[in-house]
């Protein structure tokens, strides 16, 4: 097992500099706490954890709130934030907001009760939230959705240039009336999904109209009701961008209640590639967004923040993928 002294060594720092910047103090340079806790996770040092928490008063703890434990993007997510955390000593308890506000709130209450270390945060939209944990200065890291305030570090992916990658795909394959199921107004992915859809329509020259949009909660029976009211209206649309797999389950299901076949009848590109996505016939094209390292990002960022609370807050911004395959070709 890893020693202190071998973690010090690793990094090229001294053992007491080591234990200074795994006990979060914030007299270490960011550089040096940066390299002492890559050499930690490298060499899986499990510090201890009990000693450790009676002098800093809070727990070997980080807390990562999600909107939605089914989603499998939220769940790559929480594995890549537990593999950092436990590579240096950390635990990880997963609460589930379900995207409500109230729920999300009590998470953090009992998350500052209970003096985690730090939250991982994928945020519900409502300000009040983050602003208890920012007066109480609890490190956070926002993922998936930005945060009005700047006072957090933050993990993002451009989804608004994926959403009008996604939707020239479908343009270049020859659909002709392009419509969009994306979620609730206010959620910052949901509304730049649409705005990158509408982007892409724009640079092909083509009309916006607001009767191919729907939005729903993200929930696989709100897309099957939404898609449903839009293939029964006068203009159905012959393609549609769907904002994620949750909703892509609704969006399949509406389609096969209309005996329209996939692909031919009705061209579907959705957002995250969901481990079934291949598995429907034909296969489902998607926006693929890099879920685990989303999860690794913030929790490298949250630990930094730990060691060194002084350090400028950042916004990283990952790059999702178009992966095309039979269900947006004609």
């Amino acid at each position: 097992m890893a020693t202190i002294n071998d973690v010090a060594i690793k990094a090229g720092v001294s053992t007491a500099t080591a234990s200074r910047a795994l006990n979060g103090k914030s007299t270490v340079d960011p550089a040096l706490a940066a390299r002492v806790l890559s050499a930690a996770a490298e060499l899986g040092y499990q510090p201890n954890g009990p000693a450790r928490n009676l002098r800093r008063q809070e727990t070997a703890v980080l807390a990562l709130i999600i909107s939605d434990v089914e989603n499998p993007f939220f769940t790559s997510i929480a594995r890549g934030v537990e593999d950092v955390a436990q590579a240096v000593g950390y635990s990880v308890v997963l609460c589930n907001s379900d995207e409500s506000p109230e729920k999300e709130r009590r998470y953090i209450d009992v998350a500052i009760q209970e003096r985690v270390a730090g939250i991982v945060l994928s945020p519900t939209g409502t300000a009040t939230n983050v602003d208890l944990l920012t007066a109480r200065r609890t490190p956070l890291v926002a993922v998936d959705r930005a945060l009005p305030s700047a006072e957090a570090d933050m993990v993002l992916v451009d989804t608004r240039s994926a959403a009008k990658q996604a939707t020239t795909h479908l343009i270049t394959q020859g659909y002709e009336r392009i419509g969009c199921v994306t979620g609730p107004a206010g959620i910052p992915t949901a509304d730049d999904r649409l705005a990158g859809y509408k982007d892409a329509l724009r640079a092909a020259k083509r009309r916006t109209p607001a009767k191919l949009v729907r939005r729903s909660e993200y929930r696989s029976d709100g897309a099957y009701e939404a898609t449903i009211d839009l293939l029964n209206s006068p203009d159905r649309p012959d393609a549609l961008l769907v904002a994620n797999s949750t909703m892509a389950i609704g969006v399949l299901e509406a389609l096969s209640t209309l005996d329209l076949r996939l692909g031919k009848d009705m061209g579907v590109v959705a957002f995250d590639d969901a481990p079934w996505a291949q598995l429907v016939d034909p296969p489902l094209s998607v926006v693929s967004q890099p879920a685990y390292d989303i999860g690794k990002a913030a929790a490298q960022l949250l630990l930094a923040r730990i060691a060194n609370s002084s350090l400028a807050y950042t916004t990283t911004t990952l790059s999702a993928t178009l992966i095309t395959r039979g269900s947006s070709t004609r």
